[in-house]
């Protein structure tokens, strides 16, 4: 149990899935979550759904906050901790989901020394099965960073990351949902020319790939040798596996998240 009173700045898709996910998982009292959002009726939403309270001004809630998320887009993060800096607590724990903002131009943005943590979520939090970094600066104390870990958590799994390796999370967890609904749109797309209903077919290829994942976090087997156990001799699977590599399948995904790396590296390196 988290007993903090926690601030949202930004209410939407994810800052609604972190809200919901704390509630479901029981971590945190409704009572104790505070939200503003641009948009009223999401903010509205949240209070008629799950009873938080709706605050007036970022002023406001960054002084009620002991912990404070910002869930604004990476453009408006200046401008949202420009309003909440002065408002701040010295022991208020500031939690930035922005993508491409780093630990120091977020404590250059409240002008004064922090507790901050960089977290980059990815959007299955909102059904509970995410996947969060969590990079925090050197003021945070250990019960703090095991409250923000027990708010992460909540959504899926999170690991502590350093810095430094913020582009590579982007590239295999921020990102990385897109490259896996294109995958199981092109695997329901060949069973549909083979024959099986458009609905039915997603349902088959998005299961496939819940299962396997399952597979690779349960079994503790080596995600070659859970390959291997399917490619029996002369069969379909080694035959669509030897498609796969004739096409370039794996180079391919290498290719697209270094892109995306590289992405989130200028994007990192233009915030400062």
């Amino acid at each position: 149990m988290v007993d903090k009173k926690i601030g949202f700045i930004g209410a939407g898709n994810m800052g609604g899935a972190i809200i919901a996910g704390l509630l479901k998982s029981n971590k945190v009292a409704a009572t104790n979550i505070y939200a503003i959002n641009h948009s009223l009726q999401s903010v509205q939403n949240l209070v008629n759904t799950f009873g938080i309270n709706k605050v007036a001004s970022i002023a406001e809630i960054a002084k009620i906050s002991d912990m404070l998320v910002i869930g604004v887009k990476p453009k408006d993060v200046a401008k949202v901790l420009g309003e909440a800096a002065h408002s701040l607590s010295q022991h208020t724990v500031i939690i930035s989901i922005a993508a491409g903002v780093t630990l120091a131009n977020l404590e250059k943005l409240v002008a004064s020394k922090h507790k901050i943590v960089r977290v980059m979520p990815n959007t299955p939090s909102l059904v509970g099965a995410g996947m969060s970094s969590i990079t925090p600066n050197e003021l945070l104390t250990e019960q703090e960073l095991a409250d923000v870990m027990t708010i992460f958590n909540s959504l899926g799994k999170a690991e502590i990351v350093p810095e430094s390796m913020i582009d590579a999370v982007v590239g295999v967890s921020g990102s990385s949902p897109a490259y896996i609904f294109m995958l199981i749109e092109a695997m329901a797309d060949g069973a549909v020319l083979g024959g099986m209903p458009r609905q039915q077919a997603y349902t088959f290829a998005a299961q496939a790939v819940l299962g396997s994942a399952k597979m690779v976090l349960e079994t503790d087997k080596h995600v070659a040798e859970l390959k291997d156990m399917v490619c029996s001799p002369a069969g379909t699977t080694i035959e669509a596996v030897k498609t796969l590599e004739s096409r370039g399948f794996r180079a391919a995904i290498i290719e697209a998240m270094k892109s995306c790396m590289d992405k989130s590296a200028a994007m990192s390196k233009n915030s400062k």
